[in-house]
C-alpha cells in the first residue's frame, strides 16, 4: 500500500528540484524531495557556478527576458536562502568577461550580444573591448586575447555551498528530503495522483508531482506522457591551489572561488554518460588560461574533473505540464544556478496555475513535437 503522500512530490533533488520545493513551501505546500544515489550523474555537483547574462537568448527571446529576470532576482534569493541555511554562498555580481583568442568568434559573440540588446532593450549593458582596450585597464591579460566583451550584471556563486544551503532552507521549511531513493517507475492511480516506485521495491503515493530528473529525466518522462528527451553534455573543469592575491575580473571560463583557488572550464563535448577527465582537455584548458592570464603559468592545479550537464533537445529550459496525466509537471534546463531564483518564484506561480503567473508558452515541450526536434 503506497505511503499517505504529500501536496506534492518533487523527484530530483539537485539545484532545479530543490530551488521548486523552497518556493512550493514558501506557498504553504506539504513538499517531498526524492533525492536519487550518489554515484548518480549530479550536475548540480560539477557546474562552474554561474550566474550569467551574456549570449543568453540572443536568438530566443523568451529565454532573454528570463534570464535577465533571474539575474535580476539573485541578491534577494541569496539573502533568503543564507538567512534559513545559515551559510554564505558568496555571491558576487560586479560583472563578468568574455574573453577571446580567435577573431572570428569574437565577431560573432559580438554580434550575438547585439541580438541579445535588441531583444532586452535597456535592461541589457554590454561592452566590447579590443585586445589593446582591455590591456589597458587590465595589463596582466595576455596579448593572445584579441579581444573581450563584459556586461556588468554578470556574476558567481559558490555552487557547493548553494546546493548544501538549499538542502538547509528546505529542511528548515519543513520540507523532506529522501535520499538514496531512485524512482524506476511512475503510475498514475484510479481517482488521480500517482503510484511511485523506488528501486528498492517501497511504495510512495504522489498526489502532484513535478520532475526534476536532470539525467535521469527521458525515462521517466517517457512513463508521463512527455515527449521531452534530454542528453549529457560533458564539461571538464581545473581548480589551482589557493592564490594569496585575488584575480581583478571573472569570466565565464576562469574565475576565481570565495576560497582562493582559480577554476578554469568552459569544455563542451557530446561524451555519452561518461563523466571522466582527459588529459587532452585539461592541457587546452590549461592552455587558454595561461593565454588569457600568463601569470597562472606557475600555478599550480590541485584538481581536474568532468561533469555532465543537461541538455533539453535545443539547449533552452523546458517547462510542461503532461497531456495525459494531470498533476505531473517537467522542468528541465541546464542553467540552473541562474535560474534559481525564478524557479523559487515566478515557477512556483504557474506550477500552482496561479492568475498572476508568467505566460511560459515559449519554454513548453510542444516546440519538439511541432518541429520533431525531441
Amino acid at each position: 500500500m503506497a505511503a499517505k503522500a504529500p501536496d506534492i512530490t518533487i523527484i530530483g533533488g539537485g539545484v532545479v528540484g530543490l530551488s521548486v520545493a523552497l518556493g512550493l513551501l514558501q506557498a504553504g505546500r506539504s513538499v517531498r524531495v526524492l533525492d536519487g544515489a550518489d554515484g548518480d550523474f549530479r550536475a548540480s555537483q560539477g557546474n562552474f557556478g554561474l550566474v550569467w547574462l551574456q549570449g543568453k537568448g540572443a536568438d530566443f527571446a523568451p529565454y532573454a527576458h528570463w534570464t535577465r529576470n533571474a539575474v535580476a532576482a539573485w541578491p534577494a534569493f541569496a539573502a533568503l536562502i543564507e538567512d534559513l541555511s545559515g551559510l554564505n554562498l558568496a555571491l558576487d555580481q560586479s560583472g563578468g568577461f568574455e574573453f577571446f583568442t580567435d577573431s572570428a568568434e569574437f565577431d560573432d559573440f559580438s554580434t550575438a550580444l547585439a541580438r541579445q540588446q535588441g531583444h532586452l532593450g535597456t535592461r541589457f549593458r554590454h561592452e566590447i573591448l579590443t585586445g589593446d582596450d582591455l590591456r589597458r585597464t587590465h595589463p596582466e591579460i595576455g596579448p593572445g586575447v584579441v579581444g573581450a566583451s563584459f556586461c556588468p550584471l554578470d556574476g558567481h556563486v559558490n555552487p557547493l555551498r548553494l546546493l548544501g544551503a538549499l538542502r538547509r532552507a528546505v529542511t528548515a521549511l519543513g520540507g523532506h528530503i529522501t535520499p538514496d531513493a531512485q524512482v524506476t517507475q511512475i503510475a498514475p492511480t484510479t481517482g488521480g495522483g500517482f503510484d511511485v516506485t523506488l528501486q528498492d521495491g517501497k511504495r510512495l503515493g504522489a498526489e502532484r508531482l513535478v520532475l526534476c530528473a536532470g539525467l535521469g529525466t527521458s525515462r521517466l518522462a517517457a512513463q508521463l506522457g512527455f515527449v521531452t528527451r534530454v542528453r549529457p553534455q560533458r564539461g571538464e573543469l581545473l581548480i589551482t591551489e589557493k592564490l594569496a592575491d585575488r584575480l581583478s575580473f571573472l569570466s565565464s571560463t576562469i574565475r576565481q572561488v570565495d576560497e582562493g583557488g582559480v577554476q578554469i572550464g568552459g569544455t563542451k563535448a557530446d561524451a555519452g554518460l561518461d563523466d571522466r577527465e582527459s588529459r587532452e582537455v585539461m592541457a587546452s584548458l590549461a592552455r587558454h588560461a595561461v593565454t588569457v592570464l600568463p601569470a597562472l603559468a606557475d600555478v599550480r592545479v590541485v584538481r581536474a574533473w568532468g561533469a555532465l550537464r543537461v541538455m533539453s533537445p535545443d539547449g533552452y529550459p523546458v517547462y510542461a505540464r503532461s497531456p495525459l496525466h494531470p498533476g505531473a509537471s517537467l522542468v528541465t534546463c541546464h542553467s540552473g544556478v541562474t535560474l534559481a531564483p525564478l524557479h523559487a518564484t515566478a515557477l512556483v506561480d504557474w506550477l500552482d496555475g496561479a492568475s498572476h503567473a508568467p505566460d511560459l508558452e515559449a519554454f513548453d515541450e510542444n516546440r519538439f513535437a511541432l518541429s520533431d526536434a525531441a
